[in-house]
């Protein structure tokens, strides 16, 4: 079992930043794939970020590359989402996901991952 706690939403104005964290507990983060997604009333929940369990791979969805920086502190067990230059279009719950692997690899699809935190709402208005 893993536990997801995220932190860190909140109301931002536009080209604003956050930063998102997610604190882990219950099993052996350094052997967990993390997930950012977000998801808006009426929509699929969908893939923003991931990061393989030892952080040396990193995937982003096209709409936040060189905005979003998806980061982890296996020491602190916690996984981070730098958000910037943000958008009203990035106004979301996020949401954190892990996936226990022994790979190096992330993880896109929500289907591919086990747990979830509660989410935290990023609201991104003027």
């Amino acid at each position: 079992q893993v536990q997801l706690v995220e932190s860190g939403g909140g109301l931002v104005q536009p080209g604003g930043s956050l930063r998102l964290s997610c604190v882990a507990s219950g099993r052996t983060f350094s052997n967990v794939a993390m997930g950012w997604f977000r998801q808006t009333p009426g929509k699929e929940r969908e893939f923003v970020a991931g990061i393989s369990r030892r952080g040396g791979n990193t995937y982003y969805t096209d709409s936040v590359k060189g905005r979003f920086t998806i980061s982890r502190d296996n020491a602190k067990n916690t996984v981070y989402l730098q958000m910037n230059s943000l958008t009203p279009e990035d106004t979301a719950v996020y949401y954190c996901a892990a996936r226990y692997t022994l790979s190096g690899n992330y993880y896109l699809a929500a289907s591919e991952y086990n747990y979830w935190g509660q989410g935290t709402q990023v609201t991104v208005s003027s």
